[in-house]
């Protein structure tokens, strides 16, 4: 069975084929830590599957790379019928998940009395008793609690004898503190008390924490510039080579693409100011240019960029494999940004050239000019692409180079020995 064959409708783009989690994993990806089975308790803000978002990607990674050698059970919020679905087919699978439905309108209009407070109101939006229920009924049980995202741990928080993992990836206060730099008021004050509050949270839960685990050397460097003293590790993003594999016969002249959910604010703004400011510069020079906006979720801000000559919107696609295919340039624009950019692995995996500002491509640690082209500035972004689309030779080897560095990088098997290692040394704890 693979991914094409389930019940469970995708709602952003599909991601890599999810096989089915079976005893032979394990044996098919040997490792040197050879450990009794434990029971591992992992929460996250989404079901971990199917991978068809970034975050579902890591997430269901990270739970398929455990339950190889280990009973995990799973606990995380529905946000929807899909999620739900999901969910089912993970139980399927052999993995135990239990859910909570997130009604997001709820979730917010519960967070607003926080403004009065101290309290982030992340822990209000994400705050749910019912699955903190689920949580401390499952704790006798559990040998590691695993938790993704800072809004996560708060489910832990109480806990003092089970080891766990605080899986932050980038810091969530940091984002924040970036929001409110490219707002106005009142967001910029509602933004900046987020990053306040919440960096107060993550540095209580950080230091409880087994260990911390974060996505780039990038995040480490600021995770220990904030919260001293806390213990951290590595632990990056990969790519699934075998699924994005290059496809240069397909792509046509001209095509530009973006890929991402499209009611993440950074995609959105990213989408927004190119469209505005870099597109046009790019269609005096190249005026057949054309831009797909290709993921799920659309806000109305983004759909309105489809009234722009020269860009399409999508919406929810099968396969973004098709649509990257066709580009021949990949564009991340992102002004808003930390950790691993999945799109730019993607892309890069792909074999397709990729023309990105530094936060968007300054997590993938590749050097700029050889595995892509780094621009910021509006002028600079749109000389870059140009210069792609009139010279197919330099982009074939910029492409070529891209392909061999995530091979050589971010293979998915490779980058989880790291996971391998860390559930080895709090075994030994247990």
């Amino acid at each position: 069975m693979n991914a094409r064959d389930l019940s469970v409708p995708r709602c952003g783009r599909m991601g890599p084929e999810a096989q089915p989690v079976s005893q032979d994993l394990a044996w098919a990806h040997p490792s040197r830590y050879v450990l009794p089975a434990l029971q591992i308790l992992f929460l996250s803000q989404r079901v971990p599957y199917p991978p068809n978002r970034g975050d579902k990607i890591t997430t269901w990674k990270i739970v398929e790379r455990l339950a190889r050698s280990h009973n995990v059970h799973c606990i995380a919020f529905a946000h929807d019928r899909e999620d739900e679905q999901a969910a089912a087919e993970l139980e399927r699978r052999g993995i135990r998940t239990q859910t909570v439905p997130f009604r997001a309108r709820a979730a917010k209009l519960r967070s607003l009395p926080l403004l009065l407070g101290q309290r982030p109101m992340t822990l209000g939006v994400y705050g749910s008793a019912a699955l903190q229920a689920l949580v401390d009924q499952a704790v006798p049980k559990a040998d590691l609690a695993y938790a993704y995202s800072s809004s996560m741990g708060a489910f832990f928080e109480h806990l003092d004898a089970l080891p766990r993992v605080m899986h932050m990836a980038e810091l969530d206060s940091d984002k924040w503190l970036q929001y409110s730099r490219r707002s106005s008021f009142p967001m910029r004050w509602v933004y900046a008390r987020e990053h306040r509050t919440l960096l107060a949270f993550e540095r209580r839960i950080a230091a409880r924490a087994s260990t911390n685990v974060l996505c780039t050397p990038l995040e480490q460097a600021i995770f220990q510039r904030e919260i001293p003293g806390a213990r951290s590790l590595v632990l990056r993003n990969g790519v699934d080579l075998e699924f994005y594999r290059p496809q240069p016969e397909k792509a046509q002249p001209d095509q530009l693409v973006f890929v991402g959910v499209m009611d993440y604010l950074p995609n959105v703004d990213g989408c927004v100011f190119f469209v505005n400011e870099i597109l046009p510069l790019i269609r005096q020079r190249r005026p057949n240019a054309r831009l797909a906006i290709v993921g799920s979720r659309p806000v109305p801000a983004v759909l309105d960029l489809a009234r722009t000559p020269g860009v399409e919107v999508t919406g929810f696609v099968a396969d973004t494999r098709d649509w990257l295919a066709k580009a021949s340039v990949s564009v991340a624009p992102l002004r808003i940004a930390r950790g691993i950019q999945n799109k730019v692995l993607e892309a890069m995996a792909m074999g397709l050239p990729v023309v990105g500002t530094t936060s968007a491509t300054q997590g993938v640690e590749a050097q700029a000019g050889t595995h892509f082209l780094l621009a910021n500035s509006a002028q600079e972004q749109a000389s870059a692409i140009v210069d792609l689309l009139e010279n197919p030779q330099k982009s074939r080897q910029l492409g070529r180079s891209a392909r061999a560095f995530v091979e050589a990088n971010y293979d998915w098997e490779v980058v989880l020995r790291t996971l391998d290692e860390l559930v080895a040394s709090l075994a030994r704890t247990t």
